[in-house]
Parts: C-alpha cells; structure tokens; sequence
C-alpha cells in the first residue's frame, strides 16, 4: 500500500495588518444584542489579554479566496517541482468560498475548479473537490487525498485552504478580531517507502448539541440589516468542548500511530484562540502524566495572523518548513501531529511522518 508525503508547500500570507487601532471605532453587542457601553479600549484590551491576536492580516478589496489560493497553489507546485497537469485531483478547503459583495457564500463554480483554471491546467482528467467541514477542513482534504492515494486511486494531489474571514464577521461582534484572511497549500504524492507520511488519522464529528456552536446568523445589533448572514459562534461552548475532546483525540491518532507524547516532535493545533491552544496542549500532556514539556512543542502563529480557519495548519507548516519561523524547525524522519477543530463540531488529527533526505 503506497503512503503519502508532503512534497511541496506554499503559502498566501496578506500584506494588509490590521491592528488593535482598526477596531477603536466599534461599536459592540452583546449575543443577546445589548449594546456594551464600556470604553471599546477596554473590549478590545481584554480580548488581546485572552487571544493573543494583536494583529491579523486582510486581503485587499481587488482579491478573492481563489486569487489567494491560487498564489498558495503555485507557489506549492514550483516547490514540489511538479507540473499542474500531473495532479489527479486539487481538494480546496474553505467554509464561505468565494465571498460575494454582499457577504454570501459562492461555490459556483468550487473553489478547485476556480484554482484550476487560473492554473492554466489543461488535464480533463484532473478532478476537482471542495471540502466544506469547518475550520477542520484542511486537515480532513489531507485525510481525504491520503485515502485517495492509499486506494491507487491517486498519486500526486494539490490540497489547499483559503479563507477570507473578514467579509463575513459582524461589525457588531466582538468576535471579528479574531478573524483573518489567508490561504495555504501543499503538494502530496504517493511513495512506496514504508513509515513514512502520513502514518494515522482520525475524525470525530459530533452534530447533536454542539451543532449551532459556529453557524450563519443575522447581525446581533437587531437594528442592521438582518437579511445578511455573519459567522458567529458561542466562545464559551467551544471553549469547554474543545477541551474536552480534542486532547483524547490526538491522543488517540497517536497511539494509531504506535507512538507515544515523546516521539512528537511538533504540534501544528488550529490557531482559534491562544489560551485554549494552551490548554489543550497542556492537558493533551497530562493524558500522559507528563508535567513539564517545551512549548515549543507547539508552535504559534495567532498572535500576528489571527484565525485564518482552513488556512492555519498549511500556512504554519509552509512557514516553518522554510525555515521562516524564528525557533521553529522540522526534523529529518521526525512525528508531527497536525490537528484541527471547528464547525460541526468537527475534530481531526493526523500524525505525520518526514521522510529521511
């Protein structure tokens, strides 16, 4: 059975940063719609103090998220050296595809296909998906193209997340800076060297309860327009469910993988929110009874990027991988987990194995 590996990455990181100073002008409500009357400064303050997101990065007006990855896309096939028309198929991950004017989410025609044709490919037989799942979305079209591959249905398969969050967040939410613009992808191939790759994954999707916890909704400022649709989502749910379930969900893909928390090198987790992704580590390490580590472990990009959704895991490991990380590297045959959660509620973990060079 053939195994997939990563062969090319490239990412589309915005020019345009957005500081706290954007937000000094807001207007805040609550979820239940209440006007929040104290000073902006102090919201925006004690939002920095829990996400981290100091800045975040939005594309500019005459761009798109296919434009975006498109960039990323290129960029990933001159570092693979691989020629478009050799893809067997390009995955695109987003959750709003092409944001019209108005704010309304476009997948006609999918956001692959779109890629596809700015690519210049030609291959009819070049299959083009769109992966809608969350913020997971990325990591579940890797899932997807390493079932692909491992089924000799494909040997060489373009995987991409774009997302331009910021022409879909309420001007009256709080939760908007947390949001970003940005677009990531990678080249995977198949090989027949043996513990290699992409060496276990796993998916949860819990629908029940935790279904509404990031959906389309109305502005919560009940006097704008209520026709157009903003992401929201319940911070506090997302916070207790990812808690609670992510860290038993990476630790399972690991020992999937006949690994321990030792053999991890890396960590790229989804960039949501620094304090839950420290927390979600720390508690990931007390699975194992494990007290001190590096937090290095778990490299972070929010801080300076926001929430790009679909677009984090690829950037970071784009970013890290050629060597742009200050602190950060890969290791030559090392294990890296990457793993997300969002919308659904959705949870994914891979643990990814370098080839020796």
């Amino acid at each position: 059975m053939p195994n997939t590996i990563i062969i090319g990455s490239g990412s589309y990181i915005p020019n345009r940063v957005i500081g706290r100073d954007y937000f000094m002008n807001s207007e805040f409500y609550t979820e239940d719609g209440v006007k929040i009357e104290k000073p902006v400064e102090e919201t925006i303050a004690k939002f920095v103090e829990i996400t981290e997101i100091e800045n975040r990065r939005f594309i500019e007006d005459d761009l798109s998220n296919s434009k975006i990855g498109y960039e990323a896309a290129k960029i990933a096939l001159e570092d693979a050296k691989v020629d478009g028309e050799e893809l067997d198929y390009i995955i695109y991950a987003s959750n709003f595809g092409e944001v019209t004017e108005n704010g309304y989410a476009d997948f006609m025609p999918t956001m692959a296909a779109r890629v596809k044709n700015k690519l210049g490919i030609k291959n009819r037989k070049c299959v083009t998906y769109d992966m809608v799942f969350g913020c997971p979305g990325w990591v579940e079209a890797m899932i997807l193209a390493d079932n692909l591959i491992k089924a000799k249905v494909a040997k060489t398969i373009l995987v991409i997340g774009g997302e331009t969050l910021s022409r879909v967040t309420d001007p009256y939410d709080r939760n908007r800076m947390i949001f970003a613009d940005g677009a990531g992808a990678v080249v995977v191939k198949a090989t027949d060297e043996e513990n290699v790759g992409i060496i276990a994954h796993n998916t949860i999707c819990d629908n029940g309860p935790e279904l509404n916890y990031l959906e389309n909704q109305p502005s919560i400022n009940k006097e704008a327009d209520q026709k157009r649709l903003y992401v929201r989502m319940l911070g506090r749910k997302i916070y207790e469910y990812a808690l609670k379930n992510v860290p038993d969900a990476i630790k399972d893909t690991i020992t999937d993988a006949g690994l321990s928390i030792e053999d991890i090198d890396k960590i790229l987790i989804h960039q949501a929110n620094a304090k839950m992704d420290y927390a979600m580590i720390e508690r990931l390490h007390r699975l194992y009874d494990v007290k001190e580590y590096d937090h290095a472990i778990s490299p972070m990009t929010i801080q300076d990027l926001g929430n790009t959704s679909v677009a984090t895991i690829p950037t970071m490991y784009d970013i890290i991988i050629k060597g742009k990380m200050e602190g950060q590297s890969f290791k030559d045959n090392g294990n890296i987990v990457m793993t997300s959660v969002g919308a659904g509620m959705n949870i994914n973990a891979i643990v990814y194995r370098f080839p020796k060079k």
